[in-house]
């Protein structure tokens, strides 16, 4: 395959662990990223969840871009309803202006949390109605022509940082191709809207200064090891907190078990399946088969990898597996 391959951290805290050694082990993972060929590494924004540490986004963006040499690190992405243009515009044109040339920005317009969060953030609920505002907003404040504004982002104006557009459903879709930003869809965990929202992309697209054509990433979870029976373990993981999601249980990153079967209800499996129908989990050979077979299906221009392993140091091995299928 010779499409770039990416990560998405989520900074998970394992069950009996805690917020500090899930930092550790992300700068672990972003150093053994930073030394393979994966191209950018992002980090997501999610509020009152037990399990997920990267809550102060741009903070452990900076963090892992400073304990790397290479790889590109961003947010995939900032949840933009629950900020002010101008602040993010200042927070990323700082670290941009620390790490030059190796930073993203993708913006969402979900929050990131629930209601109630939402509003100890701050925010207003109807915020999302104006994420295409907001959107060009703060494009505007990277512009050079916002360096000779009445209001400047410092630093920011004037860097022309790449804006990515992240969906779950068609209105990403189409607000990327209005705009003729870049555009990532999170199949990894909504996978329903995936080939619509993609057509829909690069049919309407319209080429504006940051790009001249549409530019699309593919969210997927792929979890690698020596066979196809230890990555199905690994995968469990997964299974038992998108189950715990159904159920309305907020815990930290589970361990994985034997027989996934004895943890969850039928029901529950259907729900958890569906959502995690983009997934890629297997040896070496049967990662590649379906890394093949979900480019030639989406036609991606990249991938957005989401690698969560329990184990760090499992992780670490499915990470250079899936490296090496590169070619």
């Amino acid at each position: 395959m010779n499409i770039p391959f990416s990560l998405l951290d989520l900074v998970f805290i394992n069950k009996d662990s805690n917020a500090k050694t899930a930092f550790e082990n992300s700068i672990r993972f972003a150093k053994k990223a930073d030394e393979l060929n994966f191209k950018r590494l992002w980090i997501a924004e999610h509020h009152n969840m037990p399990a997920i540490a990267s809550a102060a986004t741009s903070v452990v963006i900076g963090l892992l871009a400073s304990q790397t040499k290479r790889i590109r690190v961003g947010a995939g992405g900032i949840m933009l309803p629950n900020h002010s243009p101008l602040v993010i515009a200042e927070q990323f044109g700082t670290l941009e202006t620390l790490y030059p040339g190796r930073i993203d920005l993708g913006l969402g317009r979900a929050p990131g949390t629930d209601q109630r969060t939402m509003r100890a953030l701050r925010r207003e609920a109807m915020g999302g109605h104006n994420f295409p505002q907001d959107v060009i907003e703060l494009q505007n404040y990277f512009s050079k022509e916002a360096e000779q504004g009445a209001i400047k982002a410092v630093p920011g104006a004037g860097l022309e940082i790449p804006l990515w557009i992240l969906g779950s459903s068609t209105f990403g879709a189409q607000l990327a191709a209005e705009l003729g930003l870049p555009y990532a869809f999170a199949s990894h965990f909504a996978p329903s809207s995936r080939d619509e929202a993609l057509e829909i992309y690069k049919r309407y697209f319209k080429p504006s200064k940051q790009l001249a054509k549409p530019y699309a990433m593919v969210g997927v979870n792929v979890i690698a090891a020596e066979t196809d029976e230890e990555a199905r373990v690994l995968f469990t993981s997964i299974q038992q907190s998108f189950t715990n999601m159904a159920r309305g249980t907020r815990t930290s990153f589970p361990p994985p078990i034997a027989d996934i079967e004895t943890y969850w209800t039928p029901a529950e499996k259907a729900m958890a399946s569906q959502m995690l129908s983009c997934s890629v989990v297997g040896s070496r050979e049967t990662v590649r088969t379906g890394l093949e077979a979900l480019v030639e299906q989406t036609k991606a221009d990249e991938l957005m990898i989401v690698c969560n392993v329990f184990d760090i140091e499992a992780r670490l091995k499915s990470l250079e597996i899936i490296d090496s299928l590169r070619s």
